[in-house]
């Protein structure tokens, strides 16, 4: 007897529906282990919050981190609270550490509370300056103009008296600029 295109069609769904059934526990199985993995890792907001507590800022705040922790980092949950501590004397990293049975530690950038100290000019245009060449065992000075201003370290523009070109050098301290000859 050979069965018709309706009986066929009907034993295909259930067939189907049979395997959709029997796929259901594992379904579960895989859902609720997908969410255990997510409760096995750390929150990144929580590496967020004790940063923001040890600084006392926020985060992009002046003296806060200068970005939340990456929502990307899958670090194992850490069954104790997060210990956070300095990195290094300069005080613009902090380091977040779980000590727990798997332990990890990450470093957070802060935002530095104290401004860069300001660049201060020794030297400023039209300053008359001892321009020294050193080499190896002699040395030769004369006066001359600072044509800019600069700090100690800076290599500046200066005139001498006896020529009209000018040239380069390094300020050494205020008043006296440097050309080293190797």
């Amino acid at each position: 007897m050979t069965p018709t295109i309706a009986a066929q069609r009907l034993e295909v769904r259930l067939m189907m529906t049979a395997i959709v059934v029997a796929s259901l526990p594992v379904f579960a199985t895989l859902a609720s282990a997908q969410e255990g993995d997510a409760r096995s890792y750390t929150n990144p907001t929580e590496i967020d919050h004790a940063v923001e507590q040890f600084t006392g800022a926020a985060i992009g705040e002046i003296g806060g981190a200068r970005l939340p922790a990456d929502r990307r980092l899958r670090l194992s949950n850490c069954q104790e609270p997060l210990g956070v501590k300095w990195h290094g004397r300069a005080q613009t990293i902090v380091r977040v550490d779980c000590t727990g049975p798997n332990r990890w530690h990450v470093f957070m950038a802060i935002t530095p509370a104290k401004p860069a100290p300001e660049i201060v000019k020794v030297v400023t245009r039209g300053d008359p300056i001892t321009v020294i060449v050193r080499g190896r065992g002699f040395s030769v000075q004369q006066s001359a103009e600072a044509m800019e201003s600069g700090a100690v370290g800076d290599w500046i523009a200066l005139r001498s008296a006896s020529r009209r070109d000018t040239i380069r050098a390094r300020i050494e301290r205020p008043g006296l600029a440097v050309i080293p000859v190797d």
